[in-house]
């Protein structure tokens, strides 16, 4: 066996790790290359990570609380938590995680004396909130309760809805915001709840909300995101959303070019709140990362990153890895639930179409040999809506690639996605990841100060179609790389040398008898017949 699998809790024993009351501190050296012209010079910077083992009880507010995604979401917690089990045709399903990166996929922490990789479950690096202790709550431009809203969103089995109904069907969502100019005409059937008031009204019921459900439910933090409908993108404009000031007094004097999501956002980083946006349209304008960074707020986006995105982003990094130009991509998508008839409106899908049509840029400058400066890949996004197939949106792919000596690569894909089975496991991470990340510090050897995260949390891009990075930061999209960055910096925070693929152990003859040897001779390895 190459391969075993560590499923309980382990303990790190070094003198860089320290098991200190609530806390593990971790000492940590950061290797990096600094190339200066045609000079390259290897760079060591000291590090201290500090990590609060106690997560405290938190609360999830979900902006589209009793949309498609919404609805899941908190089905799937609640199913769970109660270890549900349910009939289909193909037999007995039982509740899990799967698709969750931090609670369905391990990551190798070692090799053993024998050399076998010993993988664990990445929430097994670290302690991590349990989506099953989440309370769950939120807002909806639409008063169905969530039990009804499961049924309409025909998203779950039906013997699994009979079973989650009962605790389904007294949720229901508070009153939402709603700016019809930002988001398609057809979804004004179903905006029955909705707030009136000024935009300065509305943003304060908004924050009393959230302060009510926290103090209701006796939580230590609250975390928003919003998974409702895509908005059309704002216009970036001086005097009215460039600045944290321009930002407030705009949402003040009522101006028009303040979207729903940016009234959210502002809501949720004035009542020190990590704010979430899984859609696409630019809730982060230059004002509210501005204000974001003023408070110390975390915010991090943007659109869930699922199916056909995520897979575009391992395929041209292994089209452009391997040497492979590709000179075409032409992605077709067609979907029937909500958010389908919400993109069928031209300024909704614009929104939708640049944050799809972004994913390949980092891996095409990556590379100069097949790319010229400003070169790209002819790259083409449609997406159509047909009500018949529901959640199941079907999404087609054709990568055509130039190879060898003029030749053609054609790769063409074909994708069928359960929109919110993927994208509601991305809910989980995205929650988890940002509530550890407001639990660690670090500091450099040569300062006395802690220092948290930048407010803009990049390292959530694995989740994320158009990462929002800080400003001057590269933006990556890479999976990849954007997984590695997660499983590195947990092993940062347990002063753990960032895992590499070298594995000089197995490459010679030296360090292969010596684990043979360990083993009394017996290798529990398979070998080659030759």
């Amino acid at each position: 066996m190459s391969c075993k699998n560590l499923e309980g809790t382990f303990v790190v024993q070094s003198d860089s790790c320290k098991y200190i009351d609530d806390v593990i501190l971790a000492d940590y050296r950061y290797d990096t290359t600094i190339v200066e012209g045609n000079v390259v010079k290897p760079q060591q910077t000291k590090m201290q990570f500090k990590t609060n083992r106690n997560v405290g009880k938190t609360g999830v507010m979900l902006i589209g609380l009793g949309g498609n995604n919404g609805c899941t979401c908190v089905a799937g917690a609640i199913a769970n938590k109660l270890s549900l089990t349910w009939e289909t045709k193909e037999g007995t399903k039982t509740s899990n995680y799967w698709g969750s990166l931090l609670l369905a996929s391990t990551v190798k922490l070692g090799n053993d004396r024998q050399g076998n990789s010993i993988y664990t479950p990445m929430s097994n690096m670290l302690p991590l909130l349990n989506p099953d202790d989440i309370v769950w709550g939120g807002w909806d431009v639409n008063s169905l309760n969530l039990g009804d809203a499961m049924k309409r969103s025909m998203v779950l089995d039906y013997d699994l809805q009979t079973k989650l109904y009962p605790y389904m069907k007294d949720i229901v969502p508070l009153p939402s915001i709603y700016f019809p100019d930002f988001i398609a005409a057809n979804q004004g059937e179903r905006a029955d709840n909705v707030l009136s008031g000024t935009k300065q009204e509305q943003m304060e019921k908004i924050r009393q909300d959230i302060r009510d459900f926290k103090e209701k439910n006796s939580l230590d933090q609250v975390i928003l995101l919003w998974t409702a409908n895509t908005e059309r993108f704002s216009a970036v404009e001086g005097g009215v959303n460039d600045t944290a000031e321009n930002i407030l007094r705009s949402i003040e004097m009522g101006e028009a070019e303040v979207s729903a999501s940016t009234v959210f956002a502002v809501a949720s980083i004035l009542e020190g709140c990590t704010f979430i946006n899984g859609s696409p349209q630019n809730t982060f304008v230059p004002g509210v990362i501005e204000l974001a960074c003023q408070k110390k707020v975390f915010i991090a986006g943007d659109d869930f990153k699922s199916g056909q995105t995520k897979m575009k982003s391992v395929m041209v990094d292994f089209l452009v890895s391997a040497g492979i130009k590709p000179v075409s991509i032409v992605s077709y998508n067609h979907l029937g639930n909500n958010d389908g008839k919400n993109l069928s409106a031209p300024s909704q899908f614009r929104s939708k179409e640049i944050s799809k049509s972004n994913v390949v840029d980092d891996m095409v400058a990556s590379n100069r040999i097949l790319f010229e400066e400003d070169e790209h890949p002819d790259h083409i996004v449609v997406i159509k809506y047909c009500p018949y197939v529901g959640d199941s949106k079907r999404a087609m792919d054709e990568y055509t690639s130039e190879i060898f000596m003029g030749g053609k690569n054609t790769i063409v894909m074909h994708n069928t996605c359960e929109d919110s089975l993927l994208a509601t496991p991305l809910i989980y991470d995205l929650v988890i990841l940002g509530e550890l990340c407001a639990r660690v510090q670090v500091r450099r050897d040569d300062e006395s100060e802690w220092e948290s995260f930048h407010p803009v949390l990049s390292l959530l891009s694995y989740m994320l179609k158009a990462p929002l990075v800080p400003d001057g930061a590269p933006v990556v999209n890479a999976l990849f790389a954007q997984r590695c960055a997660i499983v590195n910096f947990m092993r940062a925070c347990l002063g753990l040398a960032p895992d590499n693929y070298m594995t000089l152990e197995h490459r010679f003859e030296s360090s292969l008898a010596a684990m043979k040897g360990g083993e009394n001779g017996h290798s529990s390895k398979k070998r080659r017949v030759v």
